[in-house]
């Protein structure tokens, strides 16, 4: 195997990883706001069933996660396409979201904490309900409050998906495997090479979030 078949390798490991990343920080972006909102809620049914949630997910090790959505979903009968590698990715992607989610809820249920309280008590003087205050006036404060640690919880994810090549995906770590496979000679370039892939990302995001903290801060 030569230097393009191993970078074209690379790169298709590199697509596996960004597809997969992207899908689970929609995701666990949507979830973690939903479990934020619980949290705050004045039902004490949310609160509590989120709460719990939140602590069991997040003190369960990311890779028994894994285990229970590759191995537990398809017991059950779930499945979610013809193929196995397809599946595969899928039950990844429900691992990300469903673990990441608890931490992107509790940094948002920090940054609604840094909300005056006032300003809820004056959104539900004007005839707004909880689901328009917390939409209108609270959330959109509290993101913008916890950028930087958001940034540092969605950028954990993006190593996380390491996790997922054990489990039959397609990504970095499953492609520096097969390189190493067939090109033993070269297993210190190898390493090198996935580490500075997982670095060049890292870095592009750390930039976006620099990015939008600076932005946002100014419209504060």
């Amino acid at each position: 195997m030569d230097f393009l078949e191993l970078l074209q390798m690379f790169l298709s490991g590199a697509w596996g990883t960004i597809k997969l990343f992207t899908i689970a920080l929609i995701g666990s972006m949507i979830l973690g706001t939903v479990l934020a909102a619980m949290r705050v809620s004045p039902t004490p049914v949310l609160r509590i069933a989120a709460s719990t949630y939140i602590n069991v997910v997040r003190n369960t090790p990311l890779t028994l996660v894994m285990f229970f959505c590759a191995f537990g979903l398809p017991f059950l009968d779930i499945r979610f396409g013809a193929t196995s590698s397809f599946n595969s990715f899928v039950y990844a992607t429900i691992a990300l979201i469903a673990y990441t989610a608890c931490f992107v809820a509790e940094t948002l249920k920090s940054g609604i904490s840094t909300i005056p309280v006032g300003q809820a008590e004056a959104a539900r003087a004007v005839g707004l309900s909880f689901g328009q205050t917390l939409s209108e006036v609270v959330l959109p404060q509290a993101f913008r409050t916890v950028i930087p640690p958001l940034g540092s919880v969605i950028i954990a994810m993006l190593k996380n998906t390491s996790i997922a090549s054990a489990f039959n995906n397609r990504e970095l770590i499953s492609a520096m495997r097969n390189a190493i496979e067939v090109r033993g000679d070269l297993v210190i370039p190898i390493l090198f090479g996935t580490a500075l892939a997982y670095l060049i990302l890292a870095l592009l995001l750390g930039r976006v979030f620099d990015y939008l903290e600076k932005k946002l801060v100014i419209l504060r």
